[in-house]
Order: structure tokens, then C-alpha cells, then sequence
């Protein structure tokens, strides 16, 4: 089934060089990029996105890391895309992920683990509004 899912490259990826990196095995695991910019949230706007975790232990350190330097979002789409980026990501502690995926190979932290990615569809379709209208998003 066709589907989108979001995906961020957070600031220690972006600061690391990670970018190609991570595009790379985006487009070698089947996974089409849709829409594609870089931004740097405010303090709010990680408030904003993050806002499912309010009230956690993590959530101030979580929203001000993400608010720390600037973001690669983009918008996702394949076969079972959640499912598949999901997979390729690895587990959120990169030292539980499996050998081969983005956070068991780049992460450095729980944290500072890389990659964001939606982990159902309601959840993608929140996060894909929260940074994209339909005309950011293209079809080719």
C-alpha cells in the first residue's frame, strides 16, 4: 500500500554531515522523496510538534535539542512507508538497533539519535502539515 510518512534529519545529523548519507539509503530502500527543505525550529514550534509528549521526563531536553540547530524534514512516500523507514531507521536507543540501520551506525545518544520518522499514519499526517502544504509536496 502507497503511503507517506515524514522524516527528519535532526540537528546532530545535519551538524555531522549526515545529509547525503542518509538520502542515500532513503532512495536505495525504495523510499521516494516528495518534499524536502531545511528549517530550523523554534523552541515553540518542537513545543508544537512534540506536543504527544508533553508532561514526559524528556520532553524539555528532547524540544530544546530540536530547537538547537537547523532540521532536514521530508515528506516520504512508497510502499509501507512508515513500516519500511521505520525499519531502516532502527530502534530510538541506537545501541538496541539492528546492525545495517541509520541510528545503530550514526547515533551517538538516545537523543541524538539522527532520524525522526512517523510511526503511524495519523501520526505522519500530523507531522506532514506541521511542516508542509500540498504544493510543497510534488508528484514526478
Amino acid at each position: 500500500m502507497q503511503e507517506r510518512t515524514l522524516s527528519i534529519i535532526k540537528p546532530d545529523g545535519v551538524a555531522r554531515g549526515l545529509i547525503g548519507d542518509v538520502v542515500k539509503r532513503l532512495e536505495q530502500a525504495g523510499l521516494r522523496i516528495k518534499g524536502m527543505k531545511m528549517i530550523r525550529m523554534s523552541k515553540e514550534q518542537a513545543k508544537g510538534f512534540y506536543k504527544v509528549h508533553e508532561g514526559k521526563p524528556f520532553y524539555e531536553s528532547l524540544t530544546d535539542f530540536m530547537s538547537s540547530g537547523p532540521c532536514v524534514v521530508m515528506v516520504l512516500e512508497g510502499e509501507n512507508a512508515i513500516e519500511k523507514y521505520r525499519k531502516l531507521m532502527g530502534a530510538t536507543n541506537y545501541e538496541e538497533a539492528e546492525e545495517g540501520t541509520i541510528r545503530k551506525e550514526f547515533a551517538s545518544d538516545i537523543e541524538k539519535n539522527v532520524v525522526h520518522g512517523s510511526d503511524a499514519r495519523e501520526t505522519a499526517d500530523f507531522e506532514i502539515r506541521y511542516f508542509f502544504s500540498e504544493l510543497d509536496i510534488v508528484s514526478y
